[in-house]
C-alpha cells in the first residue's frame, strides 16, 4: 500500500474541497463529515483496514457523491 506524503495528502484534500464547493458531498463510513475529518482516509487502522474511494455518478453522467469506505486487506 502506498504511503502518501504530506504534500500529496494536501493536494488530494484540496481536490475534495473543490468537488464539495461544486455541490458534491464527501462521505466517510456512510456519513457526511467535516473537512477536519478528511485526513483519516490516509490512515491504516490497527486491524489493517484502510479507506477506498468510490465515485458515485448521476444518471446525467456527472459526479454525484464521493464515498470513502473502510476495507480490509486479508
Amino acid at each position: 500500500m502506498k504511503k502518501y506524503s504530506t504534500k500529496e495528502q494536501k493536494q488530494y484534500i484540496d481536490g475534495l474541497k473543490r468537488f464539495e464547493s461544486k455541490g458534491v458531498p464527501v462521505y466517510i463510513d456512510g456519513q457526511q463529515v467535516d473537512e477536519a475529518d478528511w485526513e483519516k482516509i490516509f490512515q491504516v487502522q490497527e486491524d489493517g483496514a484502510f479507506y477506498m474511494c468510490d465515485y458515485v455518478g448521476s444518471e446525467e453522467g456527472t459526479l454525484k457523491e464521493i464515498h470513502f469506505d473502510r476495507v480490509y486487506n486479508r
